[in-house]
């Protein structure tokens, strides 16, 4: 009886360490995600008025971090055409203490985000409004 008990289990054994060994050769991994690139996907709408100001405000403040046309940037910042920032959860004052005060991070890992220095309150307010045609655009309302 042990020595069956033994046979069983060696066997058992064997193909244990069969079925793993499997899993790791035929496993395909997934590449990395680029660091620094897009989060989302974003279509961009006809801009005018304070969000066509906004956009190039936007380029010259905050797409380093957040991407081109918000759209985050892996490992850097979060897209900002996302529901999270939706005018019901982020109203657009939290935008302008973003700006002038920074963040801690709340709802990603990606860190604390730093204040921004030499931008007015008025440029928040244009860079706001682009934001918020790319996220009506976007179906973010």
């Amino acid at each position: 009886m042990g020595r069956i008990f033994l046979t069983v289990s060696a066997i058992l054994s064997v193909i244990v360490l069969g079925i793993l060994f499997w899993g790791l050769v035929s496993g395909k991994e997934q590449p990395p995600a680029a660091s620094g690139a897009a989060l989302v996907s974003v279509q961009v709408p006809a801009l005018e008025g304070d969000a066509l100001a906004g956009e190039t405000l936007f380029r010259e403040n905050c797409a380093s971090c957040h991407g081109d046309n918000a759209a985050g940037r892996d490992g850097i910042a979060p897209p900002l055409v996302h529901k999270i920032y939706e005018p019901g959860h982020h109203a657009d004052g939290a935008f302008l203490l973003a700006v002038s005060r920074g963040v801690r991070a709340h709802h990603w890992p990606f860190g604390d985000m730093p204040p921004v220095d030499g931008v007015s309150q008025e440029d928040v307010q244009k860079v706001v409004a682009y934001v918020r045609a790319l996220q009506r655009a976007n179906g973010i309302n």
